[in-house]
């Protein structure tokens, strides 16, 4: 049969560019993923990844890509690349159960020789705590019999300059001649390459990255509450503050914070230091303030109602964005879910406008969607600006809100116009 360069296990926003970027440098790729839906979306060639066109997948099928759901064919691949989700639980603890699913599926499937590389992000230690011992399951051993590593993933969904060919690859191996086999792996179609000296430095480099973005997003979300009390426009000093060219970084406030990597990797890192037995508190501090922030906006849009004689009860409020970035149709820990789950509470009438997104529900109610943006806004009570898409005119929403509350600083204040 015929030899697989690479096996991405795990065909979402992480697997696929993966997959794309492998495909076009010439190397013979199937995915293989456990859900059917996903599967036969990729071979009729419909994509369901904002970073992948139609047009991208059907040049991957003409190239000889195929997904799959029969995990017999990791045994004739060459490289294994798992790009499971890796969530939280209930309790806010890491949920391996994907990452041990797929290297499962990995090791009873394992021959000899073969890369096998993790790019789920997790804590310290997963790769040669967790995963080995699965892998070594097998009856080979890693190091020895195959190689195995772990390298980040550093996917930003709706990024128009950084993709996965021009950003950096951090790789750590198991081994130095694992790594310099997964260095050699990416090299083929990755720009940059940076080794390190093991999977935990690897491992740790991912949850640094985003720890330090939540903590810094954490800083200026506490700045917006106090300086809307003190009368100050945050917004005009983060772009003061911008103007030096050394020594400060642009992180600006917001309705909360979204996506897989910011709600969820700083807790990662958090759990392994409660493992040593005490508290990260930066990590642990930055989560309640932004995990505070849904609140935060609902009680300012209540101060707005309220400062034109108007109860929440009863309020007409559209949502402009659900998503959790602009421009993306990415939904995942969108701060909008907490926001909304709060005004319907409160009794508003809620609807959504959203050019990505066509319906949308809170707790199993759907919530309605706006066709019309200028009738919407008209009608509205209250317009609530979460995401600043591209598509909406915010020229029209300032002429036409009633009252507008702007969580991402784009509109000019004024007498109908909040800032957070």
């Amino acid at each position: 049969m015929t030899e697989i360069d690479l096996a991405v296990i795990g065909l979402g926003y992480v697997g696929m560019p993966l997959a794309k970027e492998a495909a076009g440098a010439g190397l013979r790729v199937v995915g293989v993923d456990v859900d059917p839906r996903k599967v036969d979306a990729l071979n009729a060639g419909q994509s369901y990844i904002d970073d992948l066109t139609d047009a991208d997948l059907e040049h991957m099928l003409a190239n000889g890509f195929s997904a799959t759901l029969d995990e017999t064919v990791l045994a004739r691949s060459n490289t294994i690349v798992i790009c499971v989700p890796t969530p939280l639980d209930e309790d806010h603890r890491p949920d391996l159960s994907a990452v041990e699913g797929a290297t499962k599926t990995v090791a009873r499937n394992l021959s000899k020789g073969t890369l096998v590389v993790l790019e789920s992000t997790t804590w310290p230690g997963t790769t040669d705590e967790v995963a080995r011992p699965l892998l070594e399951s097998s009856g080979l051993v890693a190091g020895e019999d195959f190689h195995l590593a772990f390298s980040p993933e550093r996917i930003d969904p709706g990024n128009p300059k950084f993709g996965l060919h021009n950003t950096p690859k951090v790789v750590g191996g198991y081994t130095p001649t694992c790594r310099d086999r997964a260095t050699a792996f990416y090299n083929r179609f990755i720009e940059q390459v940076v080794p390190v000296s093991g999977t935990r430095e690897a491992e740790m480099a991912k949850l640094l990255e985003n720890t330090y973005r939540h903590v810094n997003i954490a800083l200026v979300n506490e700045m917006a509450i106090f300086c809307d009390e003190l009368g100050i426009d945050l917004w005009e000093s983060i772009e003061a503050a911008a103007t030096k060219p050394f020594g400060f970084q642009k992180f600006l406030p917001g309705p909360g914070v979204g996506g897989h990597c910011i709600p969820v990797d700083p807790s990662y890192l958090s759990y392994t230091v409660r493992k040593l037995g005490y508290p990260f508190r930066f990590v642990e501090l930055a989560q309640e303030i932004n995990e505070r922030m849904p609140s935060y906006v609902v009680a300012r849009v209540q101060r707005l109602l309220n400062s034109n004689k108007k109860p929440v009860n009863g309020a007409k409020v559209v949502m402009l964005g659900v998503t959790y970035k602009p421009d993306i149709a990415d939904e995942r820990e969108t701060p909008a879910l907490p926001v909304a789950r709060a005004l319907l509470e409160l009794g508003a009438e809620l609807s959504f406008a959203d050019p990505y997104v066509k319906e949308w529900s809170v707790d199993g109610t759907a919530v309605p969607r706006e066709e019309d943006l200028a009738g919407a806004v008209t009608n509205a009570d209250v317009t609530l600006l979460l995401q600043q898409h591209a598509a909406f005119d915010l020229d029209m929403v300032e002429a036409k809100a009633k009252l507008v509350l702007d969580t991402r600083g784009v509109l000019a204040e004024g007498e109908r116009v909040e800032r957070l």
